[in-house]
């Protein structure tokens, strides 16, 4: 099996083989549904999350700011995570598949948060940045290390839902 930076190329090329076979190869849903708790005490909202290795049950709570109670992340930094997480594996997976050896890749995702909009104070953008910065060791040069930066914001799903407009559709069901 060629591993490299811990991302399993064989894999990756297998799917990609059959993606040019078959473009609705490349397609898939996510899923998430989640619970309102109503009892106080309790994080808000929970989820059993489903996936290829099994199931796992996430909590979120509002900051007390917001009307929680602060006892676990709120929506925002799991937003956070998805992208730091996302952006991270996209960085090292194209890394790998350009034959770039990493040692180490700790990735920090921020945004200054304006809550007037969540309040109905004012009409004010509640994000308008949101940074991603990679501490990155490598013996690559740092000319190739921004090539795969540049390839990873263009590849990243999770940056790619922020760049792009993407229509929500909320009903009542």
């Amino acid at each position: 099996m060629a591993v490299k930076n811990n991302v399993n190329l064989e894999a990756m090329e297998k799917m990609a083989g059959a993606i040019r076979q078959d473009g609705a190869k490349a397609k898939r849903t996510n899923r998430v549904e989640g619970t309102w708790n109503f009892g106080s005490g309790q994080p808000q909202f929970s989820a059993e999350i489903a996936f290829e290795g099994g199931k796992l049950t996430l909590e979120a709570d509002q900051p007390t700011f917001l009307g929680g109670g602060g006892t676990r992340p709120g929506p925002v930094l799991y937003a956070f995570y998805g992208l730091a997480s996302c952006f991270t594996a996209t960085f090292v997976a194209v890394a790998s598949q350009e034959g770039l050896s990493l040692e180490e890749v700790k990735a920090t995702v921020e945004a200054d948060l304006d809550f007037s909009k969540v309040f109905g104070i004012a009409d004010l953008p509640i994000v308008e940045q949101v940074r991603v910065n990679l501490a990155v060791k490598s013996p690559a040069s740092r000319e190739a290390l921004e090539g795969i930066l540049r390839l990873a914001e263009e590849r990243c799903p999770a940056a790619w839902c922020l760049q792009n407009p993407i229509p929500l559709a909320a009903r009542l069901v």
